[in-house]
């Protein structure tokens, strides 16, 4: 089973924020919104590039590249030209620590 891997604390991740780390080799994107942090893998599955360089609209994330659509919450991919979802992982917040776990391989 994997460990929780502190992404920051979470008075510096402000809403509307997101930060990216890696874990196991997986590019993570944790994301702040209202106050409620969510985790997808930094992946756009159309084509496999990174969906951190794309604006934020509402729970979604906007491809960079081509624009199709992520739910953040979900993964859920809501627009074409990706079909596929995006992997999600959990998050909490321990002593006031936004914390991902890597949960591939539980």
């Amino acid at each position: 089973m994997s460990e929780w891997i502190t992404v920051t604390r979470a008075e510096e991740l402000a809403p509307g924020e997101r930060r990216v780390i890696n874990v196991d080799d997986a590019q993570i994107a944790v994301f702040n919104l209202d106050g409620q942090y969510y985790a997808i893998e930094d992946v756009c599955t159309h084509d496999g590039g990174h969906l951190t360089g794309g604006t934020v609209e509402g729970d979604q994330i906007v491809c960079p590249r081509h624009g199709a659509r992520f739910c953040i919450r979900s993964g859920a991919a809501l627009s074409a030209p990706a079909y596929e979802p995006t992997r999600t992982f959990p998050v909490r917040v321990e002593n006031g620590q936004i914390q991902v776990r890597d949960n591939r391989w539980d």
